[in-house]
């Protein structure tokens, strides 16, 4: 079947993925002067939500699942959407330009957002073991937050920004915790050895065993019910709760048969295009970085908003579309430290400490590779994190940026 010409100006639009990249790129359309048939699909039956405080202030018990929502009422209803929450994507038809829902519908478009995100990864055979969890969606949190009671032993599984978070907050309420990773430091894998060991202290002075260079192989059970988990240089030990922090997938599987090029996530061109109108956004997004060339699928707050305003852009201005430019930023909150990064730290080869002291745990850290700065990283230090930015961004010079 030969694809119908993409409309000069679409009438329907559809958004798959009630997400920070869907609601961003709902709101840019309407901005941009899109008058026409705005479809917004949820598989949860939540409206859009933030994630990020899944694992700090909502699991923390500060925040309320409420204070959680992107919007208010009155502000979504004034979008004019067609909001199908509760529903799930399950095939797309490139060809007839069509979206088949797990309610039996379809919905017919001109132009397609995917931002249909991630999934958490999970430990195989876990799936249904009471007393595992992750932590991904507002329900995953909230149950979370009921089990991680004082004196309760909760294992987490993974030393990423989520793991070490949770580990934390769970701290703070009493809990006995024992954080995992097969990495030598939390986060060294993006922070490097001497802010990683900073890390392992700040978790250590607070109570929190840590557990590094070493995977785990399973979670043991007791009655049916999670009691352990099984490292994998033989040791057990005792869980009343574990939360698996491994990572993500990306939520393509309903994309197999759509004929669009499915790697690490939807592989997009430098305008986050996907295929014949056919566009996607936020974590789910792959695309070529123009510095490098070598593809890119980032998993940030910051990220979702940018890709789902381009995305927006470049579906109202056609032939004139621009490509997609950013300077990645994540942050994380553990104890009192207030942790800011911009750019890519992955795989750097110089860091310095060049304001500030890791002795301190107040600092900016340079990031480079090949004499180029391609990363920075503050502690306690925002307004610093802040001038580095700059230099990030315009990829300067290592010996410029650190003199």
């Amino acid at each position: 079947m030969t694809h119908p010409e993409q409309p000069a100006h679409p009438d329907r639009i559809v958004v798959v993925g009630a997400s920070a990249a869907g609601l961003a790129t709902a709101e840019a359309l309407r901005r941009g002067g899109f008058a026409g048939s705005l479809t917004l699909v949820g598989e949860e039956v939540h409206p859009p939500y933030d994630r990020p405080p899944l694992s700090k202030q909502l699991l923390a018990g500060a925040w309320e699942s409420d204070r959680l929502h992107l919007r208010s009422p009155e502000q979504i209803t004034g979008l004019g959407l067609d909001l199908r929450l509760g529903v799930r994507a399950v095939a797309l038809d490139t060809g007839r330009r069509e979206l088949s829902l797990s309610d039996g519908s379809a919905l017919g478009y001109d132009a397609l957002v995917i931002a249909t995100g991630v999934r958490a990864r999970q430990l195989p055979g876990t799936e249904t073991v009471p007393g595992v969890h992750a932590l991904r969606t507002m329900e995953d949190a909230l149950a979370l937050r009921t089990a991680v009671r004082p004196g309760a032993r909760l294992a987490v599984v993974g030393a990423g920004f989520i793991g070490a978070e949770a580990a934390a907050v769970a701290s703070a309420t009493g809990c006995e915790v024992t954080l995992i990773s097969d990495i030598p430091q939390p986060l060294s894998d993006v922070l490097g050895p001497d802010l990683g060991a900073m890390l392992t202290r700040t978790h250590a002075d607070h109570g929190v065993r840590v557990e590094t260079g070493v995977m785990v192989r399973g979670v043991t059970t007791h009655d049916g019910r999670a009691d352990g988990v099984e490292l994998s240089d033989g040791r057990t030990l005792a869980a009343d709760v574990v939360l698996v922090g491994i990572g993500t997938l990306p939520n393509t599987e309903w994309l197999r048969e759509s004929g669009l090029a499915l790697g690490n996530g939807v592989e997009c061109d430098a305008y986050l295009r996907a295929g014949d109108g056919v566009w996607a956004a936020g974590d789910v997004a792959s695309w070529p970085d123009p510095v490098t060339g070598l593809r890119r699928r980032i998993e940030h707050r910051t990220n979702a908003a940018e890709q789902g305003l381009t995305v927006a852009r470049n579906i109202l201005a056609g032939e004139a579309a621009t490509p997609f430019t950013t300077v990645p930023y994540v942050w994380s909150d553990q104890y009192d430290l207030k942790i800011q990064m911009y750019g890519s730290t992955r795989g750097a080869e110089h860091i310095r400490v060049v304001e500030g002291s890791v002795a301190d745990r107040a600092l900016v850290a340079l990031y480079g590779t090949e004499d180029v700065v391609q990363g920075a990283v503050a502690v306690n230090m925002a307004r610093a994190a802040r001038t580095y930015r700059s230099h990030v961004a315009a990829g300067s010079s290592w010996p410029l940026a650190t003199a």
